[in-house]
């Protein structure tokens, strides 16, 4: 099995730590399957999609609307890391699934319109799909409404007319969307359950989310919730998405998935497929 990449920007090792083990267990995702780039210790590098299934992207505490002047040398770095990796992934249409920050550097990329307009508090909220995420074949477990964690400062409200809004909330418009067939990100929390929203709070209290005194009642809240399918999504984009073996079918004419170079600014586009079953694990970087 090719491994999945989840690229990381938290740079407290709690808050680091918990998500990486929860997009590992949420997703199904064994020792080995998951590998870890932590953005805000080094640069992206060069990334050969040929050798992942396919990319996640967490959240922190960046955000791409901050005001330029604030924004630290690793942040213009990360951004434009991302940035670039994103005109790879989405000219191959290649499996993403970015979450919180994923969302906004999705956004930003395709051109929709970022702002602080849309933020929701840290806690559950009620997601509701809309008729193209009720027939998305990632979405196809999920019921209707579904109860999701959140917590964000920057948010989408206007998607450009290619990208496919899969999923709204009453204080957000956009918390899902798709661009092409495997391009996904969600505002809301998908890798998230309890404790690892409860470890956030605590890590986060001084970040301006939330007012510090209100921390022991969102844990309270969040142990009162009813947040059990957002992890579904994780594990329909593992199951959707694995693959192993060549990356293009003999005499199929589809070319490999392009490398991403920081030193060669050209790409092209890669027709790829992806079988849905999962395979033994693959040997440990």
């Amino acid at each position: 099995m090719k491994p999945f990449l989840l690229l990381a920007i938290r740079a407290e090792d709690a808050a680091a730590d918990n998500e990486y083990a929860s997009f590992q267990t949420l997703a199904g995702l064994a020792e080995g399957e998951l590998r870890r780039i932590r953005l805000e210790q080094r640069p992206l590098g060069d990334i050969d999609l040929r050798d992942w299934s396919g990319i996640l992207l967490g959240g922190g505490p960046f955000n791409f609307t901050d005001p330029e002047d604030s924004k630290s040398p690793v942040q213009r770095r990360v951004e434009a890391d991302l940035l670039r990796l994103l005109d790879a992934i989405t000219a191959a249409d290649f499996p993403f699934l970015g979450a919180c920050y994923g969302i906004g550097a999705l956004g930003r990329h395709q051109g929709a319109v970022l702002g602080r307009r849309f933020a929701e508090p840290v806690g559950a909220i009620q997601v509701t799909l809309t008729a193209a995420g009720q027939r998305d074949p990632l979405l196809a477990p999920m019921p209707a409404t579904f109860d999701a964690f959140t917590g964000h400062k920057e948010a989408i409200s206007q998607l450009p007319g290619h990208a496919v809004l899969l999923a709204s909330s009453a204080g957000c418009p956009v918390q899902m969307f798709r661009v092409g067939s495997c391009v996904y990100a969600t505002q809301f929390h998908a890798e998230l359950d309890v404790a690892g929203l409860c470890t956030r709070t605590d890590v986060y209290k001084h970040a301006g989310y939330f007012d510090p005194g209100q921390a022991d009642e969102i844990k309270a809240q969040a142990r009162r919730s009813n947040v059990t399918w957002p992890p579904v999504i994780l594990r329909q984009f593992v199951q959707r998405f694995t693959r192993s073996g060549p990356e293009a079918e003999p005499g199929s004419g589809r070319p490999p998935a392009p490398a991403v170079s920081s030193r060669r600014p050209g790409l092209c586009r890669a027709a790829l497929a992806y079988p849905s079953l999962l395979h033994d694990a693959g040997r440990q970087r």
